[in-house]
Order: structure tokens, then C-alpha cells, then sequence
């Protein structure tokens, strides 16, 4: 038994170290015909060969969705030239030692190509050999070396800008942190590609030099080894030895050139998963080109003198492609148009359908989140239709809850025939809270507050955050980026806004039956603290108004062990919110005090002037209502002014903390929270031990 398995041990050694070793037996295979002489025979196996094996990675340069998917297209390109040049070698070495012997003396491929192809006339197969060279070398290899040295170029620089913005995506929660590393790696993969096709392009330059190269000394190499070793005369030597060189030529040349159409598609091609044919047909079958070409072929026809039956007969074939194509396209605009109409009926009854009688399920309840769309943005949230839209909400919704303490409640999506085809409306409780317009199919390429050049495109704002943007075609994504703008998708700008609503809004999302499913999630893993606490300590309703409060002043309430511990202490002494709101926040302060600065042991704060404190403070007394005690004259001058000291500290790039008394601190922060977006608003008391406070600014000092 162990003989055995020592016996499948070795075969399965064996068939692992058989593995991959085609490529390196061709690289070896290569220098072996630089070296020794091969028969007739076996150059015309291997000239096949080189020209089936440009064929075939000419054809999967066609029918490959996308470059990065040829990924290994450089170093095919780099073996196949080595090839060619070997080839090349071991050809000369035959024809110049057994050429005086026959047109066969190298193999029947070169004999086919230097007789029959070109018909035996060596000044001919001159003539096509060199033309040959102009297209491969002056033609295709320069216009392709060109754009791959500028596609290289812009992938790198625009690299950083694509990490930046997958890194944007996975922290907004759009994006798993396996699906930013999938993209962090395509990227890195695309710039490998990019760069390794910047390189090739130059062996296949090169291959054309040594074409020319080699057919010069084949010619006069042949004429001095024909007259001088053979004694043949110069008409014969000449001929004998030009054809036979321009047959080898044309086996080389031939691959060469299909080789160098194929790196041409690759570098011409766009980064995405499409079909060649299907890019062309959807790109060149413009029905109104069509119509005109049609007509401009067929006046050509008419005109006495040209080929009526070649115009005319492509004249009408173009006309039949515009109708054609122009019927196809109004069928797929009435079929939507139907797709769109049934989708708005709602019920799905029809007037021949007897309608039920009416009952409390016929009447809608308000949605707590809605997002409406107009028609045309359908696909955008079907994902039969590759719709994303319902994934990145769902991502949006699990970041938000992750941050705020409780689950933030579903998105209810709907069409709405009343709005634009391009636009969206995002509800809350039934109340429009934003909207925007997108262009499907376009990306939005958003100014951050520096770039470095303007982009051509359709000039708007973005919709979350009211930034300067551009709405661009996806191929201008690239240049996009490397300009210094950040460009999302469609998607992702509805998925932005719905996140910057919803967290400015939280207080709203919060009502009683997560307020009571947060206690009993507490009281699963703290049963005592949670006993008694509703309703003989607080009622509910209380509780719930003290966590709103929180949220509205931007406080999460994932600590929720401390904040009925404090209202558990603080309850019997008070039933008012806002004192047991002050409360939980000085429990919360450390954290509350993170959020604002992070872990720096000294907080940079803004504070009132002594003078100013005590005018408030009188003001709140005489008014004996908290919110309608500023006088107008004051609170404007207040608010210039705080908003002055904000601004500084936004410019600073520090955080922006006004630190007051816990009487004025609930009505300032009322007061600054849609004025002056941004400014927090801290107590004394809310200041931890272990932090030291440094005062920036002292509004309302003389």
C-alpha cells in the first residue's frame, strides 16, 4: 500500500511539473532556430503555425468583451515576435545556403508566397512587400505606439483618483470592503495592462525595422553568395534570390501585420464589457447618417459617366439600413412607453375588470422614507435591468444604522408619471425633502473645490451637497479624474443625497416602536436596568423625545446602557426633556467630544465674551420662554458673528466647537443648527477632565 501511494505521488509530481511548460519549451524552441539549421519541412510547419497563431489572437482581439480581459495580450505579442524574428534567422540561413538550388530549396510556404501570390514578377513582390512595410510601420504601428503611450499616461495619473473615490464609496457604505478590493486590484491591473501595451507597441515597431532590414541583406547577401560561390550571372542570381526573399518576407510580414491590427484593436477599444460588433452597430447605426450617405451615393450614381450598378446597388442598401434602423428604434420607444404606462397603473385593474369594494386596505399610509421616480429612470432601480440603485440604498441604510445606534427604516421606491422623465423626489412622512434630475447612462463628475481645467459636459450641482459638477459621458471618466474631479455614477448621486437627508433628519426617523425595540434589546443583555424604567420612572413618550433631541443636535445613541442609566438616575427628579437631554449628554460627553475632535488631547473652542453671556442669560429670564428670548437686533449680529468665527475655523481645517453655559447651550444650539451648519454647540460641563480646551475666538469682545 505505501508503494502505492508513493507510485500516485509520482504521477501527480509529474503532472504538476508538466504543467506550463509549453511556453517555456517555445522560448527554447526559438533560440534552438536561431542556432540550428531546420529542413525545408519543418520551417514550412512552423511558418503555419506563426501565421494560424496570429489569426487566432487577431480574431480573440475582436471578440473579447474588454482589453483587461486579454490580459496576457503583451507578453503573447512579445512570444510571437521572438518567433517571428527566430524564424526570420533560421529562413535567411536557408535561403542563402540552398537558395541557387530551386524556388523550393526553402520550403513550399516561401515558394507559394514568392510565385504564386505575387505571380514569379520579384519587381512586384517588391513592390507589395514594401507597401506591406508602409502600412504595418508608417500606418498602424505608429498610430497604435502613440495612443499606447497616451492611454498608459492618463491610466497612471489618473490612478490616484480612482483609489480615492473607491475609498469614498466603501467609507459612504455603497461598497463592500471585499468589492473595494476587487476594484482596487482592476485598477492596479489596468494600469499593469496599459503600461505593458506602451512596451509592446515597440516590438512590433521594431519587428517592421527588422523586416526591412532583413529583406536588404537576404538581396545582396544572395546576389554576392550566387555570382561568387555559384557562378550564377546577376539576372539570374537576382532573380532566384529576390524572390525567394520577398517570399520569405511575406510569410513574416503577414503575421506581423495581423498582429499589428490586433494591437491596434486593443488599444483603440473603450475599458468596458461590450461586443465590437454590437459597439458598431450601436455607434455607426445613426439612421439619419445612414439617410444621407444613402442619398449622397445614389445622386453619385445618377451622374452620367460613374459606375451606375456599384452606387447605386450600396446607395439603396444604406437607405434600407436607415429605415430599418429607424423602425427598429420607434418599436423599442413605444414597447417602454407601454412598460412605463402599465407600471403607473398601480392597481394592474383594468376598465373591464370589476373593482372590489373599498375597504381600510385601499388607504396608503404615509411612507416614512419615499424616493419617486420619473420613467426614464426605471432601469435604474430594476435589477433585472442591471439596476443598482436598490443595493447602494441598502448599503446606505446599513451605514447609517451602524452609525446612529438604530435601524434606520426601508425605502419605499415608486414611479411617478407626474414628474420629468429624468428626475427624483426623496420624501419624508409624505413631504418632499429633495429633489434632483439625473441623466441616465452619463456620470457625475463633481468639483471638490480644486481641479486643474474645465470639462466639456452639461454644467450643474450636486444635488446633496449643492457643489459645482458636470454631467459627462462614461469615456470621459478617465480624464474626469485625472483633473482632480470625483466622478459617481447615477446611483450613487441618488444614494448621496438620500444619506445626507436622512442623516440631518434622523430626530424623524426615530418614533416609539424603535425607541421600545432598542429597550428590549438592551433588556436582553442588562435586564435590571431596563426593568421599571417604563412607565414608572419615565413614560415613553418622554424617553422618546429625549433621544430625538439627541439626534437633532447630531448625537448617536448607539450608547444606549449609558443613556438610561442617566435617565434612570435623573427621572425621578425630572420629567423635562430638555433637563434630561443636558443630562445624557454630559454622560455621553466623551464620546460626544470624540466625534467632534477625534482622540487630540486639546479642544480648539469658539466662546461668547462675558458681557454677551450675561445679556442672554437676561434675556431667556425676562422672556420666561426658551427659544423667543434674543432680541432681533442681537440675534442677527449673533449670528454674523458666529458665523465669522466658523468660517475661520472651516479654513483652518479644524473642527468648529462654540463652548457656552448649559442654560444657553440647548437654545444656541437650536438657534445655529440651519443658520450656521456645522458649528456645535458644547456646555461646560460637557467638557471631559482628561481634555484640555485652547479658545480660538471670543465672540461679541470689545
Amino acid at each position: 500500500m505505501e508503494f502505492k501511494a508513493v507510485l500516485q505521488q509520482l504521477n501527480k509530481d509529474k503532472k504538476e511539473y508538466a504543467k506550463g511548460v509549453g511556453t517555456p519549451l517555445l522560448v527554447v524552441a526559438a533560440l534552438g532556430m536561431v542556432i540550428l539549421p531546420l529542413p525545408p519541412f519543418l520551417l514550412d510547419i512552423l511558418f503555419s503555425f506563426n501565421i494560424a497563431l496570429a489569426l487566432v489572437v487577431l480574431l480573440v482581439t475582436v471578440y473579447t468583451m474588454k482589453p483587461l480581459e486579454f490580459g496576457m495580450f503583451p507578453a503573447v505579442l512579445l512570444i510571437a515576435t521572438i518567433m517571428r524574428l527566430a524564424l526570420n534567422v533560421a529562413s535567411t540561413r536557408v535561403v542563402l545556403l540552398e537558395g541557387h538550388n530551386g524556388a523550393d530549396a526553402a520550403g513550399k510556404v516561401i515558394e507559394a508566397f514568392g510565385s504564386v501570390v505575387i505571380g514569379g514578377n520579384y519587381a512586384v513582390g517588391l513592390v507589395v512587400f514594401l507597401i506591406l512595410i508602409i502600412i504595418n510601420f508608417v500606418v498602424i504601428t505608429k498610430g497604435a505606439g502613440r495612443i499606447s503611450e497616451v492611454s498608459a499616461r492618463f491610466t497612471l495619473d489618473a490612478m490616484p483618483g480612482k483609489q480615492m473615490a473607491i475609498d469614498a464609496d466603501m467609507n459612504a457604505g455603497f461598497i463592500s470592503a471585499e468589492q473595494a478590493r476587487d476594484r482596487r486590484e482592476e485598477v492596479t491591473r489596468e494600469a499593469d495592462f496599459y503600461g505593458s501595451m506602451d512596451g509592446a507597441s515597440k516590438f512590433v515597431k521594431g519587428d517592421a525595422i527588422a523586416g526591412i532590414v532583413i529583406l536588404v541583406i537576404n538581396i545582396v547577401g544572395g546576389l554576392f553568395i550566387g555570382m561568387i560561390q555559384h557562378d550564377l550571372s546577376f539576372s539570374r542570381a537576382m532573380e532566384v534570390y529576390t524572390l525567394l526573399t520577398i517570399g520569405d518576407g511575406l510569410v513574416a510580414q503577414i503575421p506581423s501585420l495581423l498582429l499589428s491590427v490586433g494591437t491596434a484593436i486593443v488599444v483603440t477599444r473603450q475599458n468596458e464589457s461590450h461586443n465590437m460588433g454590437d459597439q458598431f452597430k450601436q455607434q455607426l447605426g445613426n439612421e439619419k447618417s445612414l439617410f444621407i450617405a444613402s442619398g449622397i451615393l445614389i445622386t453619385m450614381g445618377l451622374v452620367p459617366g460613374m459606375p451606375h450598378l456599384a452606387f447605386l446597388s450600396l446607395g439603396a442598401l444604406l437607405g434600407y439600413l436607415a429605415y430599418y434602423t429607424q423602425q427598429n428604434k420607434l418599436k423599442l420607444a413605444a414597447a417602454e412607453g407601454a412598460e412605463a404606462e402599465s407600471m403607473a397603473s398601480g392597481t394592474g385593474l383594468t376598465a373591464k375588470q370589476e373593482q372590489k369594494e373599498l375597504g381600510w386596505d385601499d388607504v396608503q399610509q404615509v411612507d416614512v422614507i419615499g424616493l419617486e421616480v420619473g420613467y426614464r429612470l426605471i432601469p435604474l432601480v430594476d435589477q433585472s435591468q442591471g439596476g443598482e440603485l436598490l443595493n447602494r440604498i441598502k448599503g446606505v441604510r446599513k451605514k447609517l444604522s451602524q452609525e446612529l445606534g438604530f435601524l434606520v427604516p426601508p425605502v419605499h421606491i415608486r414611479d411617478n408619471l407626474e414628474l420629468d422623465p429624468n428626475a427624483y423626489r426623496i420624501t419624508m412622512m409624505g413631504v418632499s425633502s429633495g429633489e434632483g434630475e439625473l441623466k441616465h447612462g452619463d456620470e457625475l463628475a463633481i468639483n471638490p473645490g480644486q481641479v486643474f481645467g474645465p470639462l466639456k459636459g452639461v454644467e450643474t450641482k450636486d444635488p446633496a451637497f449643492g457643489l459645482d459638477a458636470v454631467w459627462i459621458k462614461p469615456d470621459q471618466k478617465d480624464e474626469a479624474q485625472s483633473l482632480g474631479y470625483t466622478v459617481v455614477d447615477s446611483a450613487t448621486v441618488v444614494a448621496t443625497h438620500i444619506s445626507q437627508l436622512l442623516t440631518n433628519s434622523a430626530a424623524l426617523l426615530l418614533g416609539h416602536e424603535e425607541v421600545q425595540n432598542l429597550l428590549d434589546m438592551l433588556g436582553k443583555s442588562h435586564p435590571r436596568l431596563v426593568e421599571g424604567l417604563v412607565p414608572e420612572v419615565l413614560p415613553l413618550t418622554t424617553i422618546v423625545k429625549v433621544l430625538q433631541n439627541l439626534l437633532n443636535e447630531g448625537v448617536a445613541i448607539r450608547d444606549m446602557r449609558s443613556i438610561v442609566q442617566t435617565l434612570v438616575e435623573y427621572g425621578p427628579r425630572s420629567q423635562d426633556p430638555d433637563v434630561l437631554t443636558a443630562a445624557v449628554r454630559i454622560s455621553l460627553r466623551r464620546l460626544i467630544v470624540q466625534d467632534a475632535v477625534g482622540m487630540s488631547s486639546e479642544i480648539p473652542v469658539i466662546t461668547l465674551a462675558p458681557e454677551l453671556e450675561q445679556m442672554l442669560h437676561q434675556s431667556l429670564q425676562n422672556a420666561g420662554d426658551e427659544g423667543a428670548g434674543i432680541e432681533p437686533g442681537l440675534a442677527d449680529r449673533l449670528q454674523t458673528s458666529l458665523n465669522e468665527a466658523h468660517q475661520n475655523q472651516e479654513m483652518a481645517g479644524e473642527p468648529s466647537i462654540l463652548l457656552t453655559s448649559g442654560m444657553l447651550r440647548t437654545v444656541l444650539s437650536r438657534f445655529v443648527k440651519y443658520t450656521i451648519p456645522g458649528l456645535r454647540v458644547m456646555s461646560y460641563q460637557e467638557i471631559p477632565d482628561e481634555r484640555q480646551i485652547k479658545i480660538v475666538s471670543s465672540v461679541g469682545q470689545q
